[in-house]
């Protein structure tokens, strides 16, 4: 029932500066608590916490257009409506009405609203429309196009084919944290699905007949389309050694069955435990392991990470683990992995090329993803690019198909406008949840400009701009904005590093690219908002000593 509540916290609503933000507890919901944001002169009073992870929104960031971004990960919300702007938000927030009465700031709202904190955009939908999405894939990218298109109320089929054991989920709890039930980690309960009009289908895509607009599957059903999105992810790389192929207890990472069988295999704890890979999939199992196993990761590099953070941080990101009892074998070839002495089917060691024998229980591999696009290769409508990707405009559609395929995900090779980028865009392949959950709420916005558009033309529509944002659990919560396509050449590094604490600026000449932080929130969402707007400050300005937060954000997008 809707009444009126009183703000413990605030006495005034002009005590709150323009495009500041104040957190109140509200009088008589218990453990209740609002967030009043006043944007360009009218006060807002929302949910608190972002629908992600629960990160406090009053330490976001607000920005010129309307929105509140969250400062651990980037989701973005619409300060005047509470929806979902940017991933990776799973649900909206709940808006109330604020005034002041009496010497006092109030709100109207319904207890239950203010206790839960988040709300389903949709919930009904019936399907009523002529036309027919087919989305091939259950990952992040599949979970934004549903989300959003919904949102934007298109009311044509959507069916869903994955070959995922599970509904659409949180999988990069996978290999941070090893939970195995996916119920666990699920976005939506089978029944939001069936409310709204979306079936799921678990078959594997087979081929797709782009002329005739129609998808095969494994089990023999033919699956028509008026629009097709392909989700398809990545495919776990292995190792073409000796053993690798053969031998038990090897394991990739990618579905919840791979998490329950690694767990089936660690048992009582106490296993010698080898990780292939000390990027972010290797670096964040071995962590998650290390509490109560003896943990080993293995990789090519000089330092964890290094590809993508550069030595200097790896080192610190090292020290992490190692203080959780991680131990490395750095700079190191693998070749090949022998039995164990007491079952001839199951790993027992891996051989490195120095001669360096590491004892294995069981072993868990981390070198990276293909994309998952083999059921196009010998499809003669496309051309799949070197890596076995797919090139994508700014929209993710797929060019010469008439803006009735798209791709998202690790699948597709987009153009980047971010910092650093080419005039026009540098080609770029990223592999992160959160992109290819953008990507999908994108493409969602495209599908629907284009029903709505006689010509069905996008040209009119303005891309999506976001800048990518990751993050990973490496003894302490890293976080990243931005992309390296055109490289990096130095590093400004401020903060505590000697403390782990620390914000890393990438640079390319004079143009910072990419952000790095761990324990300084929430400098990297403010620096991906910069970044939005081609605002962030130069090399020279950080080392010059600028406060990023300091910083006013400017109206516009300009990627």
């Amino acid at each position: 029932m809707t009444q009126e509540y009183k703000l413990k916290d605030i006495s005034s609503l002009a005590d709150i500066k323009a495009m500041d933000k104040v957190e109140a507890e509200v009088e008589g919901v218990q453990d209740g608590k609002v967030l009043v944001v006043n944007y360009e002169g009218q006060f807002h009073a929302m949910s608190p916490r972002c629908t992600h992870y629960g990160a406090p929104l009053k330490l976001g960031v607000v920005a010129p257009e309307g929105r509140i971004t969250c400062p651990w990960h980037g989701a973005c919300f619409n300060i005047g409506t509470g929806d979902v702007e940017d991933a990776p938000a799973p649900k909206a927030l709940h808006k109330f009405d604020v005034f002041e009465k009496n010497g006092a700031v109030y709100i109207k709202g319904d207890e239950s609203a203010i206790k839960s904190g988040h709300r389903d955009p949709v919930t009904q939908c019936h399907a009523s429309a002529p036309e027919k999405l087919v989305i091939v894939g259950g990952g992040s990218g599949t979970f934004g196009v549903v989300e959003a298109i919904r949102e934007l109320k298109y009311k044509g089929a959507i069916t869903i084919i994955s070959r995922e054991p599970n509904l659409p989920l949180d999988r990069t709890k996978l290999s941070k944290a090893l939970i195995s039930d996916p119920s666990k980690l699920e976005w939506r309960s089978r029944e939001w699905y069936e409310g709204v009009s979306i079936e799921t289908v678990t078959d594997e895509v087979t081929s797709v007949d782009f002329n005739n607009k129609t998808v095969s599957s494994k089990s023999g059903r033919t699956h028509p389309y008026t629009k097709l999105v392909l989700a398809t992810g990545g495919i776990p790389r292995t190792l073409p050694l000796e053993g690798f192929n053969e031998l038990e207890n090897i394991f990739k990472l990618r579905f919840v069955t791979d998490v329950q069988g690694i767990l089936k295999a660690v048992g009582e704890k106490n296993k010698k435990i080898v990780v292939i890979g000390s990027s972010f999939i290797g670096m964040e199992v071995g962590n998650a392991l290390a509490k109560e196993n003896d943990v080993t990761i293995v990789g090519q590099e000089k330092a964890p990470m290094e590809r993508v953070l550069g030595e200097e941080v790896g080192r610190i990101i090292q020290g992490n683990l190692e203080k959780s009892g991680v131990k490395f074998k750095l700079q190191a070839g693998v070749a090949r992995a022998t039995p164990s002495t007491s079952d001839s089917g199951k790993v027992g060691a891996v051989h490195l090329d120095d001669g360096t024998v590491l004892n294995a229980d069981l072993v868990i591999l981390g070198v990276g993803v293909r994309p998952a696009t083999d059921f196009l290769k010998n499809n003669q409508a496309i051309s799949l690019e070197s890596d076995g990707s797919l090139r994508t405009d700014e929209h993710f559609a797929i060019p010469g198909l008439d803006n009735h395929v798209f791709a998202i995900g690790d699948i597709a090779t987009y153009p980047y406008h971010g910092p650093g980028a080419s005039s026009g865009g540098t080609p770029t392949r990223i592999e992160h949840w959160n992109v290819a959950q953008n990507a999908g709420r994108g493409v969602a916005r495209a599908i629907v400009h284009t029903l709505s558009s006689s010509a069905s033309s996008l040209q009119s529509l303005r891309p999506k701009a976001f800048i990518p944002i990751f993050w990973s659990a490496v003894g302490a919560q890293l976080r990243y904005c931005g992309s390296t396509p055109n490289g990096w050449d130095s590093l400004v590094l401020k903060g505590e590093p000697e403390n782990a604490k620390f914000a890393a600026y990438y640079c390319k000449g004079d143009t910072v690219v990419a952000v790095a932080t761990m324990g300084m929130d929430p400098i990297m969402v403010k620096c991906a908002e910069l970044m939005r707007r081609k605002n962030m400050p130069s090399k020279s300005q950080i080392e010059g000593g600028v406060d990023v937060l300091a910083i006013s954000l400017p109206e516009g997008v300009k990627i």
